[in-house]
């Protein structure tokens, strides 16, 4: 039996307790990015210290997930850096919004914490199964669940399945839908399997090492984006905003987190890139004068 406990509400997973008024966005040097809560605000600072002149960042803290869309669609900030893609689509199909996604940043890991269970075999038929109740989380959620062969999902749904489009429940888990903001409560209340991210599990000491499973997407489908909207893609102050938000000082930041098991970068540096490049080839040329060095001897 399917329970909703919680209205939906438009989230991606992040809260701020503080709320800045976004005003018009006069100074087309001057670039407003609305974001909330660390570390998407911590990102937009570091960028802001890496920009190239002429532009600069000024960061505005809103305290939902509506509003900085909403900023950015009545060009009242140049961008926003708080959501994944598919949580913008929806946006978009939802207001008739033009906003794009220029730029993945990271990907948060997720996963599904128990206080019951210490292995997937120890589930039990009928499992109470507590997931967000807004639409892109409860989406996520059953993807993960899917992964690790838990269910199986309506293909025709798409990037936003819901609990009706499951088409096979081998253990006849029980879904309950609770905001994102509670699901915390929802594990310290007992529930058998909470999906939760890392920001809000780490309240009652949890990390993603003590998730019972963990999302597996290499492709970063839910990667959170800086976003802008499409009139402003080809501008100058959109590429520098993206040549900030993917340089080697937002990397090393993300880099420390992903030690912690938090998340995990969803761009390579482009230095790093031609690095790499570089050091392969070296490592061609080195082989083939090796190789050549053989042949001279043999000969």
């Amino acid at each position: 039996m399917f329970k909703k406990l919680a209205t939906a509400l438009l989230a991606i997973g992040f809260f701020a307790s503080t709320t800045t008024l976004v005003g018009a966005q006069e100074d087309d040097k001057v670039l407003k990015i609305a974001s909330h809560m660390p570390p998407m605000t911590d990102i937009v600072e570091i960028a802001a210290e890496v920009i190239e002149e002429p532009y600069s960042i000024e960061l505005v803290e809103v305290s939902d997930n509506i509003q900085y869309n909403e900023a950015v669609l009545n060009d009242e900030a140049f961008g926003s850096f708080a959501q994944h893609r598919p949580f913008m689509e929806m946006f978009n199909e939802e207001r008739e919004g033009d906003l794009t996604a220029i730029q993945p940043v990271y990907n948060a890991i997720v996963g599904f914490y128990s206080p019951v269970y210490q292995s997937v075999e120890e589930i039990e038929e009928g499992a109470e199964v507590a997931i967000p109740s807004d639409p892109t989380n409860e989406a996520r959620a059953l993807f993960v669940l899917a992964q690790h062969d838990l269910l199986k999902l309506d293909e025709e749904a798409g990037l936003f399945p819901t609990v009706d489009d499951i088409t096979e429940n081998p253990k006849n888990l029980e879904f309950t839908h609770i905001d994102l903001l509670n699901l915390t409560g929802a594990y310290e209340d007992g529930v058998e399997l909470v999906f939760n991210y890392p920001t809000y599990i780490a309240s009652i000491d949890l990390t993603p090492e003590d998730a019972l499973i963990l999302e597996e997407d290499e492709e970063d489908t839910f990667a959170i984006t800086l976003v802008i909207r499409e009139a402003n893609l080809d501008s100058e102050a959109s590429k520098a905003l993206q040549k900030a938000f993917a340089s080697q000082e937002v990397y090393d930041f993300l880099d420390k987190l992903a030690a912690e098991g938090h998340l995990k970068p969803a761009f390579e540096v482009e230095g790093d890139q031609e690095n790499s490049t570089a050091s392969e080839e070296d490592s061609a040329v080195s082989e083939e004068n090796s190789s050549e060095e053989e042949t001279t001897v043999e000969e």
